[in-house]
């Protein structure tokens, strides 16, 4: 079940990466700035690393420091590793987790195109991560977690790259009341960030039993329909096509995903189309620290 499962994303995924979104399209720039990036962090890096799929900003929430090492968990085409590049300098490191290859590949051609020296990008599962034991100052994830068929071993994971007193920022979805049977046992609304989603008291309990302490997790209050709202998208990290007229159509791109996935996109817009995803669940700031 869970390689099913890692199969749809990972094609759905690898379908985004494949696409012509970018920063550069209105709404995949709006649903970025709905989700708490400003123009000015959206300008300052390659407008190829944003595709629309954050459900938060985990750099606001993270504090880094020059010469820090900070890994990100389902890094995509690079938005957030490019941005804690800035933050950590030269002198420290920006390192990138994911499991489409196609988003690994846009990501080094992003870095390779605009010169980025501090930054690396990995194919790797982020409940194994190819990461020394306590070789981290931070981790960072945006609205990736969620989609992790095993959670409380990805929070042991990032437990074991941290440093004695490193920290978890992220970005999430999880649920503050149980989803409608009909959604959460749809594929579509897994790969979507939301059937995959988990209980906030369920969140916080994972990581205490990870040896966090103290762990604080908020409710953002952003609206998770701006998703069907801007641009014809779907919900958080649903890669579901936009209007024709307004992204370009690429074959076997998020504008035109192939068979299954545009008929589960299509089925997924029609049940949320009646029901106010915002009942259920809500973008999350998720806040931790390994103890010393």
């Amino acid at each position: 079940m869970a390689e099913s499962l890692l199969d749809a994303v990972k094609a759905k995924y690898g379908a985004a990466a494949a696409s012509r979104l970018s920063s550069e399209h209105a709404g995949v720039r709006a649903v970025a700035e709905a989700f708490g990036y400003s123009p000015e962090e959206l300008r300052s890096i390659p407008a190829e690393a944003n595709l629309g799929l954050s459900c938060g900003n985990p750099i606001a929430l993270a504090h880094l420091q020059p010469g820090e090492v900070v890994v990100d968990l389902g890094s995509g085409a690079g938005l957030d590793v490019f941005l804690a590049a800035q933050k950590v300098g030269p002198a420290g490191r920006a390192i990138g987790m994911d499991i489409t290859p196609a988003m690994i590949a846009r990501a080094r051609e992003n870095a390779r195109r605009h010169g980025y020296a501090n930054v690396e990008f990995h194919l790797a599962a982020i409940d194994r991560l190819p990461l020394a034991e306590a070789s981290a100052d931070c981790v960072i994830s945006n609205c990736v977690i969620n989609l992790a068929p095993d959670k409380p071993a990805v929070f042991r994971e990032i437990a074991r790259v941290l440093k004695p007193g490193g920290r978890l920022a992220v970005s999430d979805i999880a649920l503050k009341a149980e989803l409608p049977p009909e959604i959460a046992a749809n594929l579509a609304a897994y790969v979507g960030c939301i059937a995959g989603a988990i209980p906030l008291d369920e969140y916080r309990r994972g990581l205490l039993a990870a040896g966090f302490d103290p762990v604080e997790i908020l409710d953002s209050g952003a609206d998770l329909n701006a998703y069907a709202k801007l641009e014809n998208q779907s919900v958080c990290c649903s890669g579901a096509p936009p209007a024709a007229e307004t992204f370009p159509i690429v074959d076997g791109s998020c504008c035109a995903p192939a068979g299954g996935m545009a008929a589960q996109s299509e089925a997924l817009r029609q049940l949320l189309a009646r029901f106010d995803i915002n009942q259920a669940a809500a973008s999350v700031k998720v806040f931790a620290l390994k103890p010393r």
